[in-house]
């Protein structure tokens, strides 16, 4: 089945949303092993989030005032379909990604992975639900591809779970929470709300939420004056921004080709972080590459059509992010 040019652009929009993510994930790896972070290992990852989301916030300001879209913000957070987005946002970001970030705390970055994995599954489901977004044979297979890969890719590990139960729990609160936030996103995005506006709302709700409730109840207000007093804050700042454009070009994803192509291309991050790494000096062996290019391959398989997704397009025209 031949598929127009607007679904290619979203389809390789949504690939490189899965590369930038790779990308701030070996950052936020680096951030977090700074000397900065030895006396609070426990609060860092949710503080990190936090200020991870809050210069995400405001790159997106800059994005909405560049574009002349200020307007456009005010009309959807009147809105119906804006006051969805703001569920999805609560979602994804303070439970969504602060259930990632304990759960890596309690059984390791390598197990969260296995059951973060999931995500694409769960929201997959949903949106065939309550969406009715079509699933064809190869759609499944480049998921199932995808995510089996992802999971291998953590068994490798030899880390030893802290606290497992508390583990588990944590990873599955990621897992609802970003599967659902895909696909209420996109139904909030259906009509008017664009995916820099849907954005913009997700990332300043998220920080908001960060800042003016979790880091106060967990007693992160004296790392957070001493990350904004050291150089780890330019880093943040960096991180941030490709944190901004992977999920701008997630969310225009979801909007393009819907959240069940558009969460098969995002998981390939893992395997981008995997081959960045090696690229930074970090070890890793055959298997590891191998199931990376699993993960990747598996991604673009969850397209419609993999051979028209490789053809040669312009992005001069159609690209409303």
């Amino acid at each position: 089945m031949k598929i127009s040019q607007y679904e290619i652009r979203g389809q390789w929009i949504g690939l490189l949303g899965g590369i930038l993510w790779g990308v701030n994930t070996i950052i936020i790896g680096i951030i977090l092993s700074c000397s900065i972070f030895k006396d609070y290992i426990f609060i860092a990852p949710l503080i990190s989030t936090f200020l991870h989301d809050a210069f995400s916030s405001i790159w997106m300001i800059f994005h909405t005032l560049l574009f002349k879209r200020t307007h456009q913000l005010k009309q959807s957070l009147k809105s119906r379909d804006g006051k969805v987005v703001i569920i999805a946002a609560l979602l994804g970001g303070p439970i969504g990604m602060s259930g990632f970030m304990l759960s890596i705390n309690f059984i390791g970055p390598s197990y969260t992975a296995i059951i973060s994995a999931i995500y694409p599954a769960v929201g997959s489901f949903l949106s065939f639900l309550f969406l009715k977004e079509k699933v064809t044979k190869k759609n499944i297979i480049g998921l199932s591809l995808a995510i089996i890969a992802t999971i291998s890719l953590g068994l490798t590990s030899q880390e030893e779970p802290q606290n497992l139960i508390l583990g588990l729990s944590c990873a599955l609160l990621c897992v609802l929470g970003w599967g659902s936030e895909s696909v209420i996103s996109a139904y909030g995005m259906k009509n008017d709300v664009l995916p820099s506006i849907a954005l913009q709302i997700r990332q300043t709700v998220s920080a908001i939420v960060y800042g003016f409730l979790i880091v106060p109840i967990i007693g992160g207000i004296p790392l957070v004056k001493l990350v904004l007093q050291d150089f780890t804050i330019i880093l943040f700042a960096l991180t941030a921004l490709a944190g901004t454009a992977s999920y701008l070009f997630y969310y225009t994803s979801i909007n393009r080709v819907g959240p069940i192509k558009a969460m098969g291309l995002n998981i390939s991050y893992s395997a981008w972080a995997v081959l960045f790494g090696l690229l930074l000096g970090f070890e890793a062996g055959v298997k590891e590459f191998l199931l990376a290019l699993l993960i990747i391959t598996g991604s673009i398989l969850t397209t419609n059509n993999p051979k028209e997704f490789f053809t040669i397009i312009s992005f001069k025209r159609g690209l409303k992010i």
